[in-house]
Formats: C-alpha cells, structure tokens, sequence
C-alpha cells in the first residue's frame, strides 16, 4: 500500500473511531477547519500535557501564562505581522487551483533528495554490513550530481526571498519544469504575496478604529507579558514564559487533513537570555526538543532537523524539527533564535521599557530570546499517522492497530466481562470504578470477546482487562496487551498498579531529567 493510501486510511479511521470529525459536516463542511470528536480530545489533551509538564514542571525556571486571543493592534504592527506576515501564492491557469511556490520548489527539492535516499538504500543492499554511508554520500557521482542540483537551487530560492523577488521565484518554479498536479500544466500566474491574518471588529461600530485581529501566534502574549511575570514571579535570566492556545491564519492553500488549518492550536516557549548567549541556549533547546520527542518511542529516523534557507525577520538562527508524515518529511515544530527584535519593538511601540537589570552584570538590557514552537494539531497527525498500522496475523486475520504511546492513549484501559451474567458484569464495574479514580477507562460487554479486543485495538488502548468465571474463584484477572496481544493471569489487587507503571505521565518525564 502506498503513502497516500495509507493517509487516506489514517483520515478515515479519524472520523469513524472518533478522532477528528470535519467541521460543520452536516452544512457540507467548511474548509480546512476539523473538530476532535470524544477520542481526538483525549489525544489532544494528552499530548499538551505531557508538553507542559515536560516544559514547565520539570523546569524550575520556566512557568506558564494564558494570554487572551484579542490583543491591542499595534501589538501586530510592532511585530510586523501587519506588513511582513505574508505567503508567496501562485496560481495554475488551467486548473484554477493556487499553491504555495515556496511549497512547491521545496517538494521538487524533496523529489531529488528521495533520488540520493534510493541510491543509498540500494548500495546498503549490495554491501551490508561494510557499507560507509558518509563516504558513499562524499564520493558517488549520481549523489554528488544530485546534490549539486538541490545547492543550486536551495542558493538561488534563499536569494529570491532574501530580496523578496517574486519574478525570481516564478522564473525557478518555469526553469525547474514544476507542473500543476492536477493539470499537468506549466501555465503559472506571477507569484503574489498575501497576508495570512484574519481582521475582525471590536465593540459595536465597525471602522478602522475598532478593527482588531485574530492572533496568528501564541508569541506575542507572551513578550507582552514579559515585565508582568518577571515582577511577579521574580524570575532571573535565563528563564522562560510557556503558553498553549488557539491562533488562526487564513490559509488560502490549506489541505492535507488537519497539518495546515485556518484555526489551530500551538505550544509556545520564549527563553529569555543574556545577549551574547542565544547561541548556546539555541543549541542547548534543539536537543532538548528532539529529546521529548523521541521520548514517544517512535523511530529516530522518523525525526530530522532542517535549517532554514531564509531568516525570518527577527531570527538569526532558525530550523525546525521535521517529521516523516505519510506524505513525507514536513515541519513539526521550529526552534528560532529572535534575538531582541520582539521586545525591542514593543518597546519602540509602546514608549514603555521592557528591560531587565542584571544583578550579576549591574546592567539593565533587552533580554534576547530562543523560541520553541510546536503545532499541538500537526503533533497530534504525527502521533495518529505513525501509530495508525495494518496488520495481517498468523491465522489469516487482519486488524487495525493504533500503536499510541501509552502515556499518549485517549482510553488507558479496558475492563471486559466474558459474558453478560453470573455476576460478571458486576464484578466487572467494581473494577471499572476502582480504576476511573486514575485512569480513563471504558467498559463494554456487547459482541464476543474478540470482537471487543479489535474494538479496543482501534481505539489505541494499551490494556484490556476481561473478568471471567476464574476471577470469582481466585481474584485473577485476564490482560491483554495491545501491541503483541499477548494475554497473562495476573492477580486482580495488582491490575492497577501495573497499568500505572506504563500510562502515567511521571514514568515517562522521569526519562527526560
């Protein structure tokens, strides 16, 4: 099966199990905009808290805010949203349809690094064990050829939006032959910039006094804040501000399910440093953050870094952690160096000071700042798409598994009387109400056992607890474990503490300190 039946799967196993719906389904939808049924809330609020938890309570010197969406708009002329917040756009003549042309000189890139992934995998088969990849990478002229090509091309794409030339960057799409997928067509429009924010009214007369936007970042509630939480919390340098919330961007290419939405939900850490050190603590927070998320136990070659080809205009280091979705690697979260242009520029807004005096230096300055930025919505993807598997047994059977981590899991645990009567279902919610204290748990006593086991498997539940006629005889209990299906008898007084010892978030933070 291909990538993109595999994600067309994952989409649909969405919707049916209860993961994400699409908005407003019974008005036929609205466009890049999904809602996150019974199982998909769980998810989601699992994976922000294990984020916050990672970020704040393990760290003394971070703490957390929850700024509001509103904010006065000159908050987003001194970030320069209003005038630089913007994405190149280019249309096909004849499909009508309208891309993004950074995205498509990217995935042309994308298309010749998968040429050089080919050619080692192959020279991998043919000598084994003895193969050097760094050498066959410095050495092999169809790699050198190919990555001649992506140098020339990533310096000419850095150069075009450095200068912001938007003739430049159609003439790259025209001389690389890139195509309209739907076309087929090279007929491209001139490229144009557009602004992503979305524009509102504040009180009961509209007019450009009262106009205000939708925040297209969490960032901004946090440098604002910046004095407020250093006075009252008395923090001292080096020390960060944590947030997760909403923020809308008017996506005019949105699409591949829930990775690129209008409305979304990020989490946000500004790291404010003495100048002079960003570099170190930029460094010091890439690994920290490729730490927790390999700390999910997925592959590490599923993760990778990506240096940006161009700066934004506050950074002077960025790069981003990128994630193998099915549709191949794509931005998961980004790690930015942003200098003091954020609080300088609120500072120059404002006519109010946002300094910091430094005990230790008997200075008072702008503290820099490193940025760590994740989108809850494109993590909640990864999680899905990679623990979404097909399986074919060794009876013939198949199933469909959501490998979750288990700190992750929407439902923890499963309790399953083996049939509906003598006195099972009642021994059965006993447990149930014992372990709904700790746990998120389901109870479900329709259709055969094995049906229930698939059921749960679907769900992503890592344990599945079946009270049978033995149980009344000797307080054991039947689990199953999710990924091998293997079953044990263990002792009923011990089901909970056993299921604590894989589920709860303390296991897993222990391995990050």
């Amino acid at each position: 099966m291909n990538a993109d039946d595999i994600f067309k799967n994952v989409i649909a196993h969405a919707k049916e199990y209860g993961f994400v719906f699409p908005s407003s389904e019974i008005y036929d939808g609205l466009s890049a905009v999904y809602d996150y049924g019974q199982m998909g809330a769980e998810l989601k609020k699992n994976i922000r808290e294990y984020w916050w938890k990672a970020m704040v309570q393990l760290h003394e010197n971070i703490v957390g805010i929850d700024a509001a969406i509103f904010m006065h708009p000159t908050t987003w002329k001194a970030s320069g949203h209003v005038d630089a917040f913007n994405d190149p756009l280019i249309d096909n003549k004849d499909s009508k349809k309208r891309y993004r042309a950074d995205v498509l000189i990217e995935e042309h890139v994308a298309k010749i690094e998968g040429k050089i992934s080919k050619e080692v995998e192959k020279a991998k088969g043919r000598f084994g064990d003895s193969f050097d990849e760094a050498q066959f990478l410095a050495t092999n002229p169809n790699v050198l050829r190919n990555q001649e090509k992506i140098d020339a091309i990533n310096s000419r794409f850095k150069t075009a939006l450095e200068e912001n030339n938007l003739e430049e960057v159609r003439q790259i799409i025209l001389d690389l032959e890139i195509v309209c997928p739907i076309s087929g067509t090279r007929n491209w429009t001139e490229v144009r910039q557009f602004n992503l924010m979305f524009s509102t009214e504040l009180g009961s007369v509209a007019g450009d006094s009262s106009k205000i936007y939708l925040r297209p970042e969490t960032a901004q509630g946090i440098f604002v804040n910046f004095l407020n939480v250093q006075k009252s919390g008395r923090m001292k340098i080096p020390f960060g501000i944590a947030q997760t919330g909403k923020a809308f961007r008017n996506e005019i290419v949105a699409r591949q399910f829930i990775f690129r939405m209008r409305e979304f939900e990020q989490m946000e850490m500004q790291f404010f440093v003495r100048p002079g050190t960003e570099m170190e603590w930029y460094n010091s927070w890439k690994e920290k953050r490729m730490a927790w998320h390999r700390s999910l136990g997925f592959p590490a070659g599923a993760y990778r870094f990506h240096d940006h080809l161009k700066l934004a205009h506050y950074a002077n280091a960025a790069c981003d952690i990128e994630f193998d979705f099915p549709f191949g690697f794509k931005e998961l979260e980004g790690i930015h160096s942003r200098t003091d242009f954020d609080l300088g520029a609120h500072e120059q807004f404002s006519g109010k000071k946002l300094r910091y005096f430094d005990p230790e230096t008997n200075e008072s300055y702008v503290p820099y700042v490193v940025e760590t930025s994740v989108g809850l919505d494109r993590l909640f993807l990864a999680v899905l798409s990679r623990a979404y598997q097909e399986e074919k047994l060794e009876d013939g059977s198949e199933r469909v598994v959501l490998r979750i981590p288990p700190v992750l899991a929407p439902v923890k645990v499963a309790v399953l009387p083996l049939i509906k009567k003598d006195g099972l279902p009642e021994m059965a919610r006993k447990l149930m109400s014992q372990l709904q204290l700790r746990f998120n748990c389901q109870y479900d006593e329709k259709d055969s056992i094995g049906k229930r086991y698939r059921r749960q498997d679907a769900l992503g539940t890592p344990f599945c607890i079946t009270i049978d006629h033995e149980t009344l005889e000797n307080n054991t209990v039947t689990i199953r474990y999710r990924d091998s299906m293997q079953q044990e008898r263990i002792a009923l007084s011990a089901v909970e503490q056993l299921i604590a010892g894989e589920v709860e978030m303390s296991t897993a933070l222990a391995k990050l300190m």
